[in-house]
């Protein structure tokens, strides 16, 4: 299953029509549910080590990038589940930065990524990998 990411072309937001915004979003809500995995519930985030490691409102494109470097790391240091969704997610996020140049992410991109972590499980099972299988998602991690 291929991360859908139509629902993005829903969205007003001037910087989210752009390609890095894109990126920058979907690195946010990938970051955001690995930081869920490694809390173990959604209530703890902030105890997981991802999270104290964000700069919130600070973030620059290298502080993204340095932490997306290290996603297939810690998806095995911690054994998240989902594996496989993940790093499909981190594939697409790379491709958006890559093609989107090193614009600094200024306010507009601290905002949509601490918008996207902080609602990660949401946009990640309800508009990425949305499925009414649930034998399907079980069959493909």
């Amino acid at each position: 299953m291929r991360p859908n990411l139509v629902f993005l072309d829903s969205f007003e937001d001037k910087y989210l029509k752009t390609i890095q915004g894109k990126g920058v979003f979907l690195a946010g809500v990938l970051l955001g549910y690995m930081a869920e995995l490694q809390a173990g519930k959604k209530d703890d985030i902030h105890s997981a080590p991802l999270f104290k490691q964000m700069n919130f409102g600070r973030m620059t494109i290298r502080d993204l990038k340095k932490h997306l470097s290290r996603v297939p790391e810690l998806i095995n240091a911690y054994n998240m589940k989902y594996s496989f969704y993940l790093q499909q997610l981190a594939n697409e996020v790379g491709k958006l930065l890559l093609e989107g140049g090193e614009k600094e992410l200024g306010v507009d991109g601290n905002f949509a990524f601490t918008i996207a972590f902080a609602d990660a499980s949401n946009y990640f099972w309800n508009y990425i990998f949305k499925t009414d299988k649930k034998e399907e998602l079980e069959h493909d991690i």
